[in-house]
């Protein structure tokens, strides 16, 4: 079974079993998806098979690594920091 979904432009994305190739993503969709998983990420993790927590695990890399190569040069809040870097 194949994944379909409409993207936020209105264009059908079609993926895998594992979900759509986050490169085609549009930026909404990305952090609609990256939000998704950390939303659902405790749960996974305390109750989900370990095949579901592994699907998270890499979905969760994937998508991070897409945003990180989108914004590599991404604002980084002073407020957050624990140590000087």
């Amino acid at each position: 079974m194949t994944d379909a979904r409409i993207d936020s432009a209105g264009e059908e994305l079609v993926g895998s079993e594992t979900g759509i190739d986050p490169a085609g993503l549009a930026d909404d969709d990305l952090f609609r998806e990256l939000a998704s998983l950390h939303r659902t990420r405790l749960q996974t993790l305390r109750h989900g098979p370990d095949a579901a927590l592994a699907n998270h695990l890499r979905r969760t890399e994937e998508l991070e690594n897409e945003y990180l190569s989108r914004y590599a040069g991404r604002e980084v809040d002073a407020g957050r920091l624990t140590q000087d870097f």
